[in-house]
C-alpha cells in the first residue's frame, strides 16, 4: 500500500514521542523508574570491551527518521526534505530549508529538544552523566568505559581554592597518575584558532603513545595526560568555538545550569575522553582502526566559566582547583591559536626528568607565516617574525645559561607543579587581587603595572625560592606556532601591557636580587645569575633613555651626514634645509602621538597612529640612506696605496668615521645571520630585517610612548562583569527516601546536529563569502569625548609648532628679510600689538564717555 505524506509524518511523529519516553540519562534500575542517579556508578569496563550494542534511548529527534526504520515505508526510501551525508555514512539529517544548497550558518544556534527528567543530586551538587548519542558511539574505537560514552556535567557552585575539596574529576575516580596537564586558556578565539590548538594537543598526544615504552612512554599513555581548556566567560565565548566543542562530544547547548539551590553557578564544567580530532580545516576524525596510531583518545576537561574573570583567574582554577585534584608531575600552559609541533609536549618533558631542579621551561614561539609565507606581505608580521626569531636565538639562549629567564611566555610554557607551591603561586595571584580593586588601602600603581606581566613575577619567584635553587630552561626542540596582532592598533593594545608589565617587573626583580643568598645555588649560578642582573639594569637604562638615543641617532646622521659641498652632500644644494625639514616633521610627529596617546583606546585613533609609524618608517629610511652614502664616500675616499687585506685593517684605524660603522654594522647584523645560520634558521635575516629598521623609530615613540601615556590603566583589555545569560535553575528537594533530587529539563542528545554545524563551518572557510563580517568598532560616547578632545589638543599643537617652525627656519627666514630692513614677522606682531592696544583704548573711550553722561544726569 502507498502512503501518502501525510501518513509517514505520522508515524514519524509516533515514533518520536516514543522514543522520547525511552530516553533516560543512564540504563535506569526497576525501582529507580526513570529516576536520573549520579551517585551511584558502575565499576570501569576494559578499554577492549566490545562495542555497547543498545540503550535504553532514542538519540533520534523529531526532525529526523532512523534509516533502520525506512523499509516501512517503502516508497518513502528517501524524503525530499532528507539528504544523505556523505562523510556519516547511513546518516539521514534534515535540511535546514527547502533548497538544500542554503548553508546553516553556525552562528544561528538551533534550539535543542529537551526532556524533563527527575536527577538525584551528588552532596548536593548537581553532576550529571550523559550518554552520547549512538552515532557518536559507533564512530569511535574505545567504548568500554563511560569516560568515553558519557558527558559529565558539573555546576560547579564553589571558588578555585575551594574545588578540590568539594568536587572531584574522572582522572581521580579511576586512580591514575597524571604525568602533564595542559592548560589551553580562551577568551573569545573563533573556531579555527581553537581547533588547531585541539588538534596540535592530540598530534603531541599520539606521538607521546608511539614511544614504546621509551621514557616511560607507552602505548596507553594518553592515560597520563589531561587537556583542560577553560572559557573566560560564557558570554563572551564564541558561539563557533561551541560548535568545535560540541562536535567533539565536549560541550552540549542547554546543558548550563543558572543556579542550584540558591547557589550561584560560577563554572560550567563538561567531563569526556574525546575520541573526535577536528583540525583548522574542521574536517572530523575519529579514533578508527585505520588510524589507532594518529588519533588517540584525549581526556578533556572543558570549563566554561560564567563570568568573565581575566585570563589570571583561568590559571587559578587550573593550578589551585584542577591540578590540587589531579596533582600532575608537569603543567603545560598553552594559549588558543598556539599550535606546538608534535614533538613539543615530549620535549618540554624531557626537560624535567633531565635535571630535577628545572622549575620551568619555555620552546620556541614562532610566527604563523601562512603558506609560502605569503603573511610576511604584512610588515607588522614581519617586523614581528625578527622579534621573536632574535628574542628566541639570541635573549632566550643567554638567559638559559645562566639559569634565569625573564619570562617564559604564556603561550607556550610549562611549570614543575611541585616546584609552584608556596611563595611562587601566592605571588602570581596577588595580581588578581590588585587589577579586581580588592587590595586594602591606596594601591599601588607600579605594583599594578608589575602584575600585568604576573608571568615575569611567577619566574622571579621560581629562582628565587627559598632554600631551592630552581633554574629555568630554553627548549629549542619544543616548537609553537602562535597567531600574532596583524593590525596596528592591536599590536599597540598588546604591547601596551608587555612594556608596562615587563618595566616595572625588571626594576623589582633588580631591586630583589639580593633573595639570591638565601637560595641553596652553587656559587658559580650566583656569579651567572649576578651578571645577568648587570646586563638587566643596563637593558632597563637604555630602555629609559631609547626616545633620546632614537632622536640623537636621527640627528647625527641627518645634520652630520649633509654638508654644504657637492662631493659630500647627496641632496646639495638643499641638503641643510631637507634636515631642518625632517626634524620639524619628526618632532611634530612626536607631538602628535604623545597628545594622541593620551586616554585613547587604539582603535579610535587608529589612522593616526598608520600615519605617524609611516612618518618614523620614512625618518629611519632617510637615516639608513645617508648611512649608506657616508660609506660609500668614505669607501671612495680609501687611497690607492691599499690593495691587500693587511693595508685595508692598518688603514681603517685612520678614518674613525668608517670604523665606527664597519665595527657596529658587523657587531649588530652580521652576528644576527651568524647566529641565525648557527641555528639552522637563516632566512628572517633577509625577509624581515628591512621591515624591523623602517620600524625601529616606532617601538620607542609610538608603541612606549602609548604605554606610558597609559600606564594608569592596568586592565587586560577585557572588564570583569556578571554574565546575563539566562540559563536553567535548580531547585531540590527531598524522596521519600531522604535523597536531594530535583526535577529539571535536560536536552537530547544530537550529534547528527552538531557534525551538521561543523560541516557548514568547514564550507564556510572554503567559500569565505559565507562568513559575515567583523563587527565594526563602535564607539562610546566617552569614546567620542576623547577623541573630540584629542582634535582639539592637536590642532593647537600642531598649528603653534608650525608657526614656529616656519618663522625660525633659516631658508624661509633669508627669503623673507630685506636688507637694512627689520624682521618682517616682527614688524607684523608690533603693529598687530598696537592696533589691538588702539582698539581697546577706543572702548575704553566711549565707556568714559558713557560714564560721565550718566554721573551728571544722577547729579541732577
Amino acid at each position: 500500500m502507498e502512503l501518502d505524506h501525510e501518513t509517514v509524518t505520522a508515524a514519524a511523529t509516533a515514533a518520536s514521542q516514543r522514543a522520547s519516553r525511552r530516553f533516560s540519562m543512564r540504563v535506569p534500575s526497576p525501582s529507580s523508574h526513570n529516576r536520573i542517579s549520579t551517585s551511584s556508578r558502575p565499576p570501569p569496563q576494559p578499554s577492549n570491551a566490545p562495542l555497547i550494542p543498545h540503550y535504553q534511548y532514542h538519540p533520534w529527534s523529531d526532525w529526523s527518521i532512523h534509516p533502520q526504520n525506512f523499509h516501512l515505508f517503502p516508497h518513502y526510501n528517501h524524503p525530499p526534505h532528507f539528504r544523505h551525508s556523505q562523510d556519516y555514512p547511513q546518516v539521514f539529517v534534515k535540511d535546514s530549508s527547502p533548497s538544500a544548497s542554503t548553508p546553516l550558518s553556525s552562528l544561528q544556534r538551533r534550539q535543542r529538544r529537551t526532556i524533563k527528567k527527575e536527577v538525584e543530586l551528588t552532596d548536593g551538587e548537581f553532576i550529571l552523566d550523559i550518554p552520547l548519542s549512538r552515532e557518536y558511539i559507533e564512530s569511535i574505537r574505545e567504548t568500554g568505559d563511560e569516560e568515553f560514552t558519557h558527558l559529565r556535567y558539573t555546576a560547579c557552585t564553589s571558588q578555585p581554592d575551594e574545588f578540590s575539596s568539594i568536587y572531584t574529576l574522572r582522572q581521580k575516580e579511576r586512580g591514575r597518575k597524571t604525568k602533564l596537564a595542559v592548560v589551553c586558556t580562551m577568551y573569545n578565539e573563533d573556531d579555527q584558532l581553537l581547533a588547531k590548538t585541539m588538534a596540535a594537543v592530540m598530534d603531541n598526544i599520539a606521538f607521546l603513545c608511539s614511544q614504546h615504552g621509551q621514557k616511560g612512554w607507552d602505548t596507553d599513555s594518553w592515560t597520563d595526560i589531561v587537556l583542560v581548556v577553560i572559557s573566560d566567560g560564557i558570554k563572551e565565548c564564541n558561539p563557533r568555538a561551541l560548535d568545535i566543542l560540541s562536535g567533539m562530544g565536549l560541550y552540549m547547548e542547554g546543558l548550563p545550569r543558572q543556579t542550584v539551590n540558591g547557589k550561584r553557578v560560577s563554572n560550567h564544567i563538561f567531563e569526556l575522553t574525546t575520541q573526535v580530532r577536528i583540525g583548522q580545516d574542521l574536517d572530523p576524525e575519529f579514533t578508527t582502526a585505520e588510524n589507532q596510531r594518529r588519533i588517540m583518545p584525549m581526556q578533556t576537561i572543558f570549563m566554561l566559566k560564567d563570568k568573565n574573570a581575566k585570563k589570571i583567574n583561568s590559571h587559578r582554577w587550573f593550578f589551585n582547583g584542577v591540578c590540587k585534584v589531579l596533582d600532575p608531575e608537569v603543567c603545560v600552559l598553552l594559549d588558543v591559536g598556539t599550535k606546538p609541533t608534535k614533538e613539543s609536549l615530549w620535549h618540554l618533558y624531557r626537560t624535567f626528568q633531565r635535571n630535577e631542579n628545572v622549575a620551568g621551561a619555555c620552546g620556541e614561539v614562532y610566527v604563523e607565516l601562512g603558506n609560502h609565507w605569503q603573511n610576511l606581505m604584512n610588515p607588522l608580521v614581519a617586523v614581528q617574525n625578527f622579534e621573536y626569531k632574535i628574542s628566541n636565538i639570541l635573549d632566550k639562549t643567554l638567559e638559559s645559561v645562566c639559569g634565569y629567564i625573564a619570562v617564559l611566555p604564556g603561550a607556550f610554557s610549562a611549570y614543575r607543579y611541585q616546584a609552584l607551591q608556596g611563595a611562587p603561586l601566592d605571588s602570581y595571584f596577588k595580581g588578581e587581587v590588585l587589577h579586581n580593586g580588592l587590595c586594602i588601602g591606596k594601591p599601588n600603581v607600579s605594583e599594578s603595572n608589575m602584575y600585568l606581566a604576573e608571568d615575569r613575577i611567577l619566574c622571579f619567584e621560581l629562582v628565587m625560592k627559598l632554600d631551592k635553587r630552581y633554574i629555568l630552561k630554553y627548549v629549542k626542540s619544543a616548537r609553537a606556532e602562535t597567531d600574532i596582532p596583524t593590525e596596528l592598533d592591536d599590536l599597540i593594545k598588546q604591547r601596551r601591557r608587555w612594556l608596562n608589565g615587563s618595566f616595572f617587573a625588571s626594576v623589582y626583580a633588580i631591586q630583589n636580587f639580593h633573595r639570591i643568598f638565601y637560595t641553596r645555588h652553587t656559587w658559580l649560578r650566583m656569579a651567572l645569575l649576578f651578571i645577568e642582573t648587570i646586563y638587566n639594569t643596563l637593558s632597563l637604562v637604555y630602555s629609559w633613555f631609547s626616545i633620546a638615543s632614537v632622536y640623537i641617532c636621527f640627528y647625527v646622521s641627518s645634520f652630520l651626514s649633509v654638508l654644504d659641498t657637492p662631493e659630500k652632500d647627496p641632496f646639495f644644494p638643499y641638503g641643510p634645509y631637507i634636515a631642518n625639514t625632517m626634524r620639524g616633521i619628526y618632532v611634530a610627529a612626536f607631538v602628535t602621538i604623545s597628545v594622541g596617546s593620551l586616554g585613547n583606546k587604539p582603535a579610535t585613533i587608529k589612522p593616526l597612529l598608520t600615519i605617524v609609524t609611516l612618518v618614523y618608517a620614512t625618518c629611519m629610511l632617510l637615516v639608513l640612506s645617508l648611512i649608506v652614502w657616508t660609506m660609500y664616500i668614505d669607501v671612495r675616499d680609501i687611497p690607492m696605496t691599499v690593495t691587500s687585506l693587511d693595508g685595508f685593517l692598518k688603514y681603517i684605524p685612520t678614518n674613525p668615521n668608517f670604523m665606527d660603522l664597519a665595527i657596529s654594522l658587523l657587531c649588530t647584523y652580521v652576528m644576527y645571520i651568524i647566529s641565525a645560520v648557527l641555528y639552522m634558521d637563516p632566512w628572517h635575516p633577509f625577509t624581515c630585517l628591512i621591515q624591523y629598521l623602517l620600524m625601529t623609530p616606532s617601538f620607542s615613540n609610538v608603541l612606549m610612548v602609548y604605554a606610558f601615556c597609559n600606564i594608569h590603566d592596568i586592565s587586560w583589555g577585557t572588564k570583569g562583569q556578571d554574565s546575563d545569560v539566562k540559563g536553567v535553575i535548580v531547585e531540590s528537594h527531598k524522596d521519600e527516601h531522604g535523597k536531594l533530587i530535583t526535577t529539571t529539563e535536560v536536552p537530547a542528545p544530537d550529534y547528527i546536529g552538531e557534525l551538521e554545524r561543523v560541516r557548514e563551518m568547514a564550507k564556510e572557510r572554503r567559500n569565505p563569502h559565507h562568513v559575515g563580517r567583523d563587527k565594526a568598532v563602535e564607539k562610546t560616547a566617552e569614546d567620542h569625548f576623547r577623541s573630540y578632545r584629542t582634535c582639539i589638543l592637536l590642532a593647537w599643537f600642531l598649528s603653534n609648532f608650525l608657526l614656529a617652525f616656519l618663522l625660525t627656519n633659516d631658508y624661509i627666514v633669508k627669503n623673507m628679510a630685506t636688507p637694512g630692513f627689520a624682521n618682517p614677522f616682527l614688524v607684523f606682531l608690533l603693529w598687530s600689538v598696537a592696533g589691538f592696544t588702539g582698539v581697546r583704548f577706543c572702548g575704553c573711550l566711549l565707556y568714559w564717555i558713557q560714564w560721565l553722561v550718566e554721573s551728571i544726569v544722577d547729579l541732577i
